[in-house]
């Protein structure tokens, strides 16, 4: 099968989307098939198999290299996916858009899969969001056409204008897609709920071959009692985030010491925090490569998830059980990405929550040890091979439905 995948933003930055095809493209690619990736990049590509996009100059919001303009991008795509088999489109901006301008032109199936909630992350990112986002929502309807989307209001989720503007905008896309992937049973509700009437496939991610390779096979933790409880933070310094209120979770409980890796919007504000801390509690390392993460991973007690009414399936979390690492979360619908006796969900989503379960767990090393071997029992299940023939048949799907109007 030849698979042409589509995103705004893929390596050398950094995040949950990039690593996500990344683990599609090696598996597949293991599997025999032929993958190819289009983006936009700040400079030429070394990999073949990765297609430069038309990328803006000098403009790149929150650091991620911006696809410009439409129409040339969409051009570009019309060249280039003559021959392939099936469209995979993994974010909602104007790469996104120009691969659902060349599909319709080419007449290929598209699969889209929606990583996350960019409800929230615009809210919580972009400049004055009230009218940022009526820019964005009208230069998306624009590039997309038009799509007949029901909205439910009455969601808690979907209350205000500018949520519903963001929502309208992601159901759109769905819409317009041949089949849908989402990785959690969660956010896939909603957007049944926000009416996408396309297939939907709840399935997975994974980690590919290489990432489990580096990890190695690792021995559950055994904390000793007494010792200080060695945290670890991963994730985008942003407010959707939280990560100032895992810091005032770390606060709140003496005998945690914490590392945090990650960059973003709020990395002076969490710099700062943690600066007050005192006694090098809190190391703010920045953004670090793949391995990096997994060797902090290594060396860590417990990972810490801080994010609430956000994220869909954060592929940390995934990392952390292939490494053998008890999570704590806030948000309880991202338990469903964890295995049974691996994870805990903190008694409520802010910081006394969060300090509530991180000083269980100081105080009772064996309990981080049980919790180390579920996730080491699970590891099998993490891999992206476990989850390969659930997206080879989305692909089949879509192929066999053929592009829709």
């Amino acid at each position: 099968m030849r698979i042409a995948m589509v995103t705004d933003y893929y390596l050398p930055t950094l995040g949950g989307v990039q690593t996500a095809i990344k683990a599609h493209k090696e598996e597949l690619a293991r599997a025999g098939h032929e993958i190819a990736v289009f983006c936009p990049l700040a400079g030429p590509s070394t990999d073949p198999s990765v297609v430069r996009l038309p990328t803006a100059r000098g403009f790149a919001p929150d650091g991620y290299p911006f696809t410009w303009t439409l129409r040339a991008a969409a051009g570009v795509l019309r060249e280039r996916l003559a021959g392939f088999d099936v469209v995979h489109v993994h974010t909602e901006m104007f790469a996104a858009l120009a691969a659902y301008r060349a599909a319709d032109a080419l007449r290929l199936p598209v699969v889209q899969t929606m990583h996350g909630r960019i409800d929230v992350y615009t809210r919580a990112v972009l400049p004055l969001p009230a009218l940022s986002t009526a820019v964005l929502a009208g230069l998306h309807r624009r590039g997309l056409g038009p799509v007949d989307v029901r909205l439910d209001p009455r969601a808690p989720y979907a209350r205000t204008r500018t949520a519903r503007r963001m929502w309208r905008l992601m159901a759109g896309q769905a819409q317009r897609a041949d089949r849908v992937i989402v990785p959690s049973a969660h956010f896939a509700a909603k957007l049944a709920a926000q009416g996408v009437r396309t297939p939907l496939t709840v399935l997975s991610n994974g980690l590919e071959d290489s990432v489990l390779q580096a990890v190695g096979e690792p021995e559950p933790r055994r904390p000793l009692p007494g010792e200080p409880l060695r945290v670890l933070w991963c994730g985008r310094l942003s407010p959707e985030k939280r990560p100032e209120v895992f810091l005032d979770a770390v606060a709140r409980t003496p005998g945690v010491v914490a590392v945090m890796l990650g960059d973003g919007v709020s990395r002076g504000a969490v710099r700062r925090r943690a600066d007050t801390l005192g006694d090098r509690r809190v190391e703010v390392r920045g953004s670090v490569p793949q391995a990096e993460v997994l060797a902090a991973m290594r060396t860590a007690d417990v990972l810490v998830s801080s994010s609430w009414d956000f994220d869909n399936q954060p592929m940390v979390l995934l990392e952390a059980i292939a490494s053998g690492l008890p999570v704590v979360v806030a948000d309880p619908d991202l338990a469903e990405a964890l295995p049974p006796g691996a994870h805990t969900v903190a008694p409520s989503p802010d910081a006394a929550g969060l300090a509530a379960s991180l000083a269980e767990l100081r105080d009772d090393p064996d309990r981080i040890a049980r919790m180390s071997t579920a996730a080491v029992a699970h590891r099998p299940h993490a891999a992206q091979s476990a989850h390969r023939d659930g997206l080879l048949a989305v692909y089949g799907d879509a192929i066999a439905a053929g592009r829709r109007a």
